[in-house]
């Protein structure tokens, strides 16, 4: 099954790559964070009937693991212009496709290429209680074969040592990958305002929509209605079903030391969120 699944993939990349020119491109990402409610984000949305999602899969990772096979390529994902004009004559809207590859946002080149090759677009940023978020990472990588350090504790002390000179290598070696810095950033990666202070410049902030995870899943048609606004696109039909994707089980409760260390660390970069969010974070409130 996973063959052939793999061999139907290959085709439709081939296909897609024959009429790339006839290919729309994102009008939105979804960039991230890891960890944060991005796949439930990303398939309630693809419920609306001018949202397009990528033909093949979630996330193309064209701007951070792919840069390197070309925009021809990227644009094989996405569905054809044909498509989007029989959409809009339908219901007089144009249109929007998206992708959602979580590692954009904390890839130290992904903004200047998206910036580069799909001016703009506008972007999707999830955040969430990065204690919380750095947790879930871990009990994820674990899972997923990616981490062989089994405790927390032990993980977030080697992180420093693990990433070392890891974003230098990135943007001195554009088309290279770093195993450490995609799959070991437990505490970096919540360092949310360090990474939208990146995307700021390149993308705009009023291309940028900053969404509390929290408050997304505490109140999803709330959230639902303000990225709708945010892209300009109007409610359709039934409003979409909403559920938690990629959970993982809860984690042993933290020791009270390491616990109030590490909302310490975070503390500078979550009081920069206010602004973005236009309220505090809900894990500070």
């Amino acid at each position: 099954m996973r063959s052939l699944k793999r061999s139907l993939h290959a085709v439709s990349l081939a296909v897609g790559r024959l009429t790339s020119g006839q290919r729309m491109l994102p009008s939105f990402v979804i960039a991230g964070a890891q960890r944060c409610g991005t796949t439930s984000l990303y398939r309630a949305l693809a419920q609306h009937p001018l949202i397009l999602k990528p033909v093949l899969h979630k996330g193309v990772h064209y701007f951070d693991m792919h840069y390197d096979k070309g925009l021809s390529w990227y644009r094989a994902h996405f569905p054809l212009t044909t498509t989007a004009a029989r959409l809009q004559r339908r219901y007089g809207i144009r249109p929007q496709a998206f992708e959602s590859s979580p590692y954009y946002l904390f890839h130290p080149l992904a903004a200047d290429r998206i910036a580069w090759e799909v001016p703009g677009v506008k972007m999707l940023v999830l955040v969430r209680d990065p204690v919380e978020r750095a947790q879930s990472a871990h009990a994820h990588e674990l899972a997923r074969g990616f981490e062989t350090e089994p405790s927390f504790e032990r993980a977030v002390a080697l992180e420093p040592k693990r990433l070392a000179g890891t974003t230098e290598h990135l943007r001195a070696s554009p088309h290279s990958s770093s195993h450490s810095h995609r799959h070991h950033a437990y505490l970096a990666r919540g360092c949310y305002a360090q990474q939208l202070a990146r995307l700021e410049p390149l993308i705009g902030r009023d291309r940028v929509l900053v969404i509390d995870s929290h408050r997304f899943f505490a109140d999803p048609e709330s959230t639902y209605d303000r990225v709708l606004a945010f892209l300009g696109l109007p409610h359709f039909g039934c409003p979409p079903v909403f559920a938690r994707h990629n959970a993982r089980p809860r984690r042993a409760e933290l020791p009270a030391s390491l616990r109030d260390s590490l909302y310490e660390h975070f503390e500078q970069w979550d009081a920069q969120l206010t602004p973005w969010l236009g309220a505090p974070p809900s894990w500070r409130g």
